[in-house]
């Protein structure tokens, strides 16, 4: 219906770190950028241009506060790395995924249109659409999901698949167990025959952005500051020798501040952490050698037991309490690490496929991509798991098929000819409304 040379579908997985999209049949993603957004209130800004400027204003301006004014209380979205980057007055960084589910669809408008029209310049009238979802997505947000696709963006196809499913497909199995540690969480859920199996599905929200605030914590704890980009200007004094001056911008919000600094600290994170062999212990990593990161400001800062103890919190969430300004965090303590999840995820599930799915595990998600996790978790797993149990953990080797398995699964999934007659089409949705959703894509 929708297969053949001329028109290629388009994959999009909306996930909590980063918005992956491309063409099916693709081997990575064409774009991948920021899931969070910057917002302006223009509202806000049209007071302060009126008690800055008078009543002079340029007509370009001008037509702006008209439009702002027709829109009470209006905001303007700034989507991509590059909108992003750049520093603005008020601008507020917003993440519109919450726990896995959408809380803000107005900014996930704001990330589609960028997809669609910036990135990879293309009519989504023209192309059927696949849509990655997590596991645990409820029937208000599928329905909410098709609507806009077919209402507002008038595909003519679509189809929603399971993150699990699709990682699971992405290694060229129909049964495994998935692991995906992403930014916003981790999840592990077991897949049969192509299904995820709900009842077992196990999930925790520590997931890369976590880690990342931690290390930052922890580094600010020996005295290590991480200066935002825009906050500092580098100024040749001599040639070839720079000085660093400070610039103060006192309009640039919290938010903003946070995510500019969390850029910096999430790149110390994927170059100096790898999971310790293991489980860590402060006394046997006090003396360990440590690592030199250059900061953008051009200060070298040494790196020590915290490239291994940041990387356990995945295993021992209690971890996490020793870290100076992250012991607030009540709901630390009750959380499990990730091979007891593993184990209890697997318990869940009917006694005929444990074996299966023990002998097939997945990792998927960036922050599963950190160097020996792979290692650590299979060897935890031995130690914890039945003696009939064969444990095997799978990764791919390359780190872009980890980061992106969700992507690469929608994209053979969704140009395979067997899957043309899936689609959840216009007509049908046109004759049996959104909630047919649920019985198109199970």
């Amino acid at each position: 219906m929708y297969g053949g040379d001329e028109v290629s579908a388009i994959v999009l997985d909306l996930g909590s770190h980063t918005c992956k999209a491309g063409y099916a049949g693709e081997d990575a993603p064409k774009a991948v950028f920021p899931s969070v957004v910057g917002s302006i209130d223009q509202m806000e800004v049209e007071t302060e241009t009126e008690n800055n400027s008078g009543p002079a204003v340029d007509p370009k301006s001008n037509s702006k506060s008209l439009d702002s004014d027709k829109a009470k209380g209006k905001r303007k979205l700034y989507v991509g790395s590059q909108a992003l980057g750049y520093r603005r007055d008020h601008m507020e960084v917003l993440s519109p995924i919450k726990d896995g589910v959408i809380v803000d669809w107005e900014a996930v408008e704001g990330i589609w249109d960028h997809a669609f029209r910036e990135c990879l310049l293309v009519d989504p009238k023209e192309h059927p659409m696949l849509l990655a979802e997590p596991s645990s997505n409820t029937q208000q947000q599928r329905e909410r999901t098709a609507e806009l696709m077919f209402e507002k963006y008038k595909v003519p196809a679509l189809f929603l698949a399971k993150n699990a499913v699709l990682t699971s497909f992405a290694s060229g199995r129909a049964t495994s167990l998935v692991v995906d540690s992403g930014g916003g969480s981790t999840t592990v859920a077991p897949v049969h025959d192509g299904y995820v199996l709900q009842k077992a599905v196990a999930s925790s929200p520590i997931g890369g952005e976590f880690l990342t605030d931690c290390l930052t914590k922890s580094l600010e704890s020996k005295g290590m500051t991480i200066k935002p980009r825009y906050s500092f200007k580098r100024k040749e004094t001599r040639p070839g020798e720079f000085q660093v001056v400070d610039v103060d911008f006192p309009n640039t919000t919290e938010s903003y501040k946070l995510y500019s600094q969390r850029v910096v600290a999430s790149d110390i994170k994927e170059c100096v952490c790898r999971a310790p062999d293991t489980p860590y212990d402060e006394s046997a990593y006090s003396n360990i050698p440590t690592t030199s990161y250059e900061l953008p400001d051009g200060q070298t800062i040494e790196i020590g037991a915290d490239r291994f103890k940041i990387p356990d919190i995945l295993f021992n969430p209690s971890l996490a309490q020793t870290i100076p300004g992250v012991e607030n965090y009540a709901e630390i303590a009750p959380l499990r690490g990730l091979p007891q999840m593993v184990i209890e995820s697997i318990n869940k599930c009917d006694v005929d496929i444990r074996r299966e799915l023990f002998s097939s595990i997945l990792l998927a998600g960036g922050t599963a991509s950190m160097q020996q996790l792979k290692e650590r978790l299979e060897k935890d797993l031995l130690e914890e798991s039945p003696q009939a149990a064969r444990v095997k953990v799978l990764a791919s080797g390359n780190s872009t098929e980890r980061r992106f398995s969700v992507w690469i699964g929608g994209s053979i999934l969704a140009s395979l000819g067997s899957f043309q007659q899936m689609w959840f089409s216009k007509a049908e949705y046109e004759e049996h409304g959104a909630s047919y959703v649920q019985r198109k894509c199970p």
